[in-house]
């Protein structure tokens, strides 16, 4: 058996990029896909599998996954980058559904099986204050929604519109207004919705870290199923302080490419969920891994689950849900009637739960005639130029 073609193929049915990878083998009628979605850089990741992946790859063997993602791993030298990992993650997702389909089994099968039903979900609520945040909130609620993330005024509650500073242009937000706000809106959402209901709330990376420190420990008394991202992948020492200073559960990892990013994160224990984006460090192969390491220590995953990850990416994310004994909880949008119709097979999200079919493989596929109907626009991106009041970019 031989891989013949790697190709990628982008489309847009919401408006967001996402870029799927598409492997052929000399077997008729089975090919594989994989998520490799790096919306912001969509064009890029294309490149590198039609330029690089396509050529490497054709001839060898697609049931050698394993081989294959360490040889593509190494081939370009330098490596741990965002581009060339989803590349390599499209890659490697597409030889886990050949795998499946060839074995005429669902991917959570290979990796040992269902460990429960479904996943756990948690869903995003935002407003432009503490009672539409709420409203929203309750509405998850009602609809059987176990865990919501909530935020108020998007990440960071940013102030003022987008290039209203013409010296410096960006997206404006005020880091001390931003961290009080958040302890007023949990202050009203959890005395509205009791005990039981799972709350969350993600920083991104916002604030300095000694503010950071110091709204995880003003959220202490509202119990969070846990606070996301409250500092930059290359703070690690400022983690340990945290631990220090509150019982707050963390989560991280959204933006890590690099295993060094994370292993001492989960060594140490200084997180309890990790948040990786499996397409940006690689793949399921890397990621089943990742997953193995952290139940040692303890920490659960929770795979970053955002509108920019295809239905096969949350697909992956949700078989490794289903397998993996240390799974946590599962981020996923909507999957609107535009995105269920290109990708046949998307999960079914019922109440607070992901399932996925029992189809081989991912058990999703994608129809490219009405894919091409929704083809990507390349804009620069205007959201990660974030700035504090006084113009000084900070981390998106």
């Amino acid at each position: 058996m031989k891989i013949t073609r790697v190709r990628p193929i982008l489309t847009a049915p919401d408006g967001i990029a996402l870029i799927v990878v598409r492997v052929e083998t000399d077997q008729p009628g089975l090919y594989g896909l994989g998520c490799a979605t790096f919306t912001q850089r969509a064009t890029l990741v294309a490149a590198a599998v039609e330029e690089y992946l396509d050529p490497l790859l054709r001839g060898r063997d697609p049931r050698n996954s394993e081989d294959l993602w360490h040889l593509m791993s190494v081939n370009s030298y330098w490596r741990n980058g965002p581009v060339l990992n989803n590349a390599i993650s499209g890659v490697d997702m597409a030889l886990w559904d050949i795998k499946g389909k060839i074995a005429g089994l669902p991917v959570y099968d290979l990796l040992g099986g269902k460990c429960r039903d479904a996943a756990m979900v948690y869903r995003h609520a935002d407003g432009r204050d503490p009672a539409e945040v709420l409203d929203n909130v309750l509405r998850y609620r009602d609809a059987g929604v176990l865990a919501v993330r909530c935020q108020m005024g998007g990440y960071g509650g940013r102030v003022g519109a987008i290039g209203d500073r013409e010296a410096f242009p960006g997206a404006y937000y005020d880091p001390d207004r931003y961290a009080r706000s958040v302890v007023e809106l949990f202050d009203h959402v959890r005395a509205a919705v009791g005990p039981d209901l799972k709350l969350l709330h993600d920083i991104h990376e916002r604030l300095a870290p000694i503010d950071a420190i110091r709204l995880a420990k003003s959220l202490e008394p509202h119990r969070l199923f846990f606070l996301e991202d409250p500092l930059a992948p290359d703070q690690v020492e400022w983690f340990r302080r945290i631990r220090e200073a509150c019982a707050t559960p963390i989560a991280m990892g959204e933006l890590h490419t690099n295993p060094v990013e994370w292993k001492t994160l989960i060594a140490e224990q200084l997180i309890d969920f990790i948040r990786a984006h499996i397409s940006a460090i690689g793949g399921v192969t890397p990621a089943r891994k990742l997953a193995a390491l952290c139940e040692t220590f303890g920490v659960r995953t929770a795979w970053h689950g955002p509108g920019d990850v295809s239905p096969i990416g949350h697909a992956a994310n949700l078989h490794l849900d289903l397998a993996c004994h240390n799974f946590g909880i599962q981020e996923v949008p909507g999957f609107s009637d535009a995105l269920r119709e290109v990708f046949p097979g998307t999960p079914e999200l019922r109440g607070g739960y992901l399932y996925a079919n029992d189809g081989a493989g991912w058990g999703v596929d994608l129809d490219e005639t009405l894919a091409a109907t929704y083809p990507i626009t390349v804009e620069t991106v205007e959201w990660t130029q974030s700035r504090w009041p006084d113009g000084t970019l900070w981390t998106p």
